[in-house]
């Protein structure tokens, strides 16, 4: 019987490495084990009564309805041609440095990942417009495209991200049943904002060590990542400064304006999503690149997005309903209770699953199907919510730049051209991955990055 949501586990990890869809996987495989416990008589059926008020929780979550809105806010940005003159522009500002136009990427592209949130739009983006210009300035295959890959997977972790909404709404559900679990029925609770709090230290430090990085690496090799003539990039005359302003100011003053609304208290996460997504929607006017044809186009893509996110997470819902029929969170808490080493040893089991699930899933999988199944009993054991939320950010972060598979590899590997090798895509990415594990070991030894910015803002303990 304990073995039983193990091999659920088990079956679903299986069936999507078949190719079949993620939502119709989870929901399928948890209906044929319930049905199959019925005949059994090991799973009740009363169990499956609760799943009409998790579906109506569902489309009443105000938190949830964040996600539409900064899809569209990504989405319209992507469309608006504001990654193509930012980059021109940071270009010309960091070329004559050596690697400057390394660092121009690695800004252009923190500053994308907290315009959009999404990996894949800003991977594929930063890649069909800097990748050309890079190897035709000089620059070594494997430092352009691993320095593509790893700027683009920013967007996990720099607010206001996607995975960041979907995994604080998670991480706060598990954080009062690991309460509840304990007999505190006056529950504190954590929030989207908090997370989003948390984790703006940690991205900007990885913004910083990726700079760092690659400006020391074209001290070292400067033929790997040579300065830029201003021919190639054009002249630094005196209109640099009126482009800088042009281009920088509108997404910088957009996201200051969605992040700060939410760190001063003003707006909650989905306030200031819909505030974005306003705010991306004067850009692209701005910028006269909205027409009915590509509103329709974002529209479009909007409802893809969201309509996916959450069909999976309806079907997470049936598959974790099943799971803890079966006594699954109980076999769950078992199996960390008999680890040596107490809470230090089962958070580096879950860190250590998480990133190898981080190959197979996306995070949206991940954060629906797994958090809920290991995030109380992480909690319970005593770990900081907030902490532990930056923490499965980086390292999903961190899975998906690590070959074989991971996401960001095969998405940059889609756009690049002939002349880039998948294996120097795979040998660029090494050195940010040792940047990444540098900063999981960093979190984990120095909690306070991700914990002390949300006390001295909202005083939470």
């Amino acid at each position: 019987m304990e073995l039983i949501p193990l091999f659920m586990f088990l079956v679903v990890c299986l069936v999507l490495m078949a190719g079949y869809p993620v939502a119709f996987t989870l929901g399928g495989t948890a209906l044929l084990f319930a049905f199959a416990g019925m005949i059994s008589g090991q799973f009740d059926p009363s169990d499956l009564t609760f799943l009409p008020n998790r579906l109506f929780g569902i489309v009443t979550n105000q938190t949830l309805m964040a996600v539409p809105l900064f899809v569209f806010m990504g989405i319209m940005l992507e469309k608006s041609r504001l990654a193509e003159n930012l980059l021109a522009t940071m270009a010309r500002l960091f070329g004559p440095v050596p690697g400057g136009l390394g660092i121009a990427i690695v800004v252009v592209g923190a500053l994308l990942a907290a315009s959009t949130g999404i990996v894949g739009a800003t991977v594929v983006t930063m890649g069909l417009l800097s990748l050309p210009t890079m190897l035709k300035l000089g620059y070594s295959a494997p430092l352009s495209s691993g320095l593509i890959c790893a700027t683009g997977t920013l967007g996990q972790i720099i607010p206001p991200s996607i995975a960041l909404v979907l995994l604080g709404d998670v991480i706060s559900s598990a954080y009062q049943q690991a309460q509840l679990d304990m007999g505190v029925w006056s529950t504190k609770t954590v929030s989207v904002g908090d997370l989003f709090v948390g984790a703006l230290i940690p991205g900007l430090v990885l913004v910083l060590l990726y700079i760092l990085f690659v400006f020391g690496y074209s001290l070292f090799r400067p033929d790997k990542a040579p300065a830029a003539s201003a021919e190639a990039l054009g002249s630094a005359d005196r209109g640099l400064l009126r482009e800088l302003l042009t281009s920088l100011a509108p997404p910088l003053l957009l996201i200051v304006v969605v992040l700060g609304s939410i760190l001063t208290g003003e707006a909650t996460p989905t306030e200031a999503a819909g505030v974005g997504a306003f705010g991306a929607l004067l850009l692209a006017l701005a910028n006269r690149q909205l027409d009915l044809s590509r509103l329709r186009e974002v529209m479009r893509g909007t409802t893809r997005v969201t309509a996916m996110v959450f069909m999976i997470l309806i079907g997470a819902s049936l598959f974790s309903l099943v799971f803890r029929g079966f006594g699954g969170d109980e076999t769950v808490q078992h199996l960390f209770e008999q680890l040596p080493g107490g809470v230090v040893t089962a958070t580096l089991v879950v860190m250590l699953v998480i990133f190898l699930l981080g190959f197979i899933l996306d995070f949206i999988e991940i954060t629906f199907v797994v958090v809920p199944i290991v995030g109380p009993v992480l909690l319970a054991m005593g770990l900081d919510p907030v902490w532990l939320g930056v923490m499965i950010a980086v390292n999903l972060q961190t899975s998906f730049l690590t070959p074989p598979f991971g996401f960001a590899l095969f998405y940059l590997r889609g756009v690049a051209p002939e002349s880039v090798a998948t294996s120097d895509i795979y040998r660029g990415v090494a050195p940010f991955i040792a940047i990444q594990v540098g900063m999981l070991l960093l979190l984990a030894a120095v909690p306070e990055m991700a914990t002390w910015l949300p006390a001295q803002i909202y005083g939470t303990d």
